[in-house]
């Protein structure tokens, strides 16, 4: 399991180096604004919309190995197609294929991670979770800050095809354990595999509670989404640098890595539903209040909050849904989940750039943060924490 997470937050380094503060930016250079830009960030989400689910569900009929190993072809090619893109419609083309590398790769490790225990199994998606965001929150970062030293956004995308590279490496020559271990697929005909993908899909989407689930942690990423694409803009708008953004968003990140692994262990202990709720009425206060501020101190603060509520929410959402499927269908139910999360995430940049361009931002964002509220009161209305005894689904 460590060599898979150490692997995992390699690729994601090199993937999130990618993405903001340097993706909003680079689209705007190219002449993007408005929804445009916003589907430009959405658009390697969209992809993982598309991609997760047949990923998750694959890997529960080829074995996680196979799938692991697509995945991290993505992280390496396409960042060196980069250097060619000079317009806004090459950018959002490129974005799509990008997306492929966490589209494939994110709900098959989490299956692998998920499947080897129910105890302890939110903690233990914490600490992949928290891993990856190691390489999320660094490689913002570390691309904001080049950028900002060398003003080429190329120099940045050969960078991270390199980490790509190595990410690719580390997977492709990871031990048969680490990633298939005990949930290998049984070997069958190809009759009986198709009955197996069929059988785990219809399980995981004919399931409210799972669907649920996952739409409570898509209004999170709506939120999320709609912060990274768009706060860069605001950024520079009320005199921020681009090192300035980068360090606030920075806090976000790492605040998100820090506490992931601690939010999972006490989801394990109190029960998934509180932390759930809980985490998400925390983003839905800061995500408005984060495009009023303008001093840097205040932004930081906030940017903190928004980060605590990421990692309160991620944790005991993944372990909800594998804690209401059979493990056979865990690929299935974490492709279900990443499909309905990414649809959020993808939604996010999309929504704010449509109404930032009738609105103003604080208007946008309450918007989407009441969006946020609405999920969380269906969310706690519509399911029950199996993790939580019946006699005690009151106090949750």
């Amino acid at each position: 399991m460590i060599l898979l997470i150490l692997s995992g937050a390699v690729g994601r380094f090199g993937y999130q180096m990618a993405r903001s503060p340097v993706l909003p930016l680079f689209g705007h250079s190219l002449g993007a604004s408005g929804a445009f830009l916003g589907l430009i960030v959405a658009a390697s989400t969209l992809t993982g919309v598309l991609l997760k689910l047949p990923a998750g569900a694959l890997s529960d009929v080829w074995g996680r190995r196979v799938l692991l190993r697509v995945g991290a072809i993505f992280f390496a090619v396409p960042p060196f197609l980069y250097v060619f893109v000079h317009s806004a419609d090459a950018l959002l083309a490129l974005r799509f294929v990008h997306g492929m590398a966490t589209a494939i790769y994110g709900p098959v490790a989490s299956a692998v991670v998920a499947g080897l225990s129910t105890r302890g199994r939110a903690a233990r998606l914490g600490f992949l979770a928290s891993a990856q965001d190691i390489g999320s929150a660094s490689g913002p970062i570390l691309g904001g800050l080049i950028l900002a030293w060398t003003t080429s956004f190329y120099d940045v995308y050969w960078l991270v095809g390199l980490v790509g590279v190595v990410a690719m490496v580390m997977i492709w020559t990871l031990p048969v354990e680490a990633t298939d271990g005990q949930d290998s697929p049984p070997q069958a005909v190809p009759g009986h595999r198709w009955e197996q993908f069929r059988d785990g899909l219809a399980q995981v989407v004919t399931s409210p509670p799972v669907l649920l689930t996952s739409a409570m942690e898509a209004s999170m990423w709506l939120g999320y989404g709609a912060y990274l694409a768009f706060f860069p803009i605001y950024g520079r708008a009320i005199g921020l640098s681009v090192a300035g953004i980068t360090v606030i968003q920075g806090i976000l990140l790492f605040t998100s890595f820090l506490w992931k692994p601690v939010g999972g262990w006490v989801s394990d202990r109190i029960g998934r539903k509180p932390m759930i709720s809980l985490g998400l009425a925390l983003g839905a206060i800061a995500l408005p209040a984060i495009v009023t501020a303008r001093n840097p101190l205040i932004l930081g603060g906030l940017s903190f909050a928004l980060g605590l509520s990421v990692a309160t929410v991620t944790p005991s959402t993944n372990a909800l849904v594998a804690d209401l499927v059979k493990s056979r269908s865990l690929g299935a139910a974490m492709g279900v989940f990443g499909t309905i999360w990414d649809s959020g995430e993808a939604l996010g940049p999309i929504l704010a750039g449509a109404l930032l361009g009738a609105l103003t931002y604080s208007w946008s964002f309450a918007i989407i943060a009441a969006v946020m509220i609405a999920a969380m009161l269906v969310f706690q209305v519509g399911v029950r924490d199996p993790t939580v005894p019946a006699a005690n689904v009151h106090s949750c």
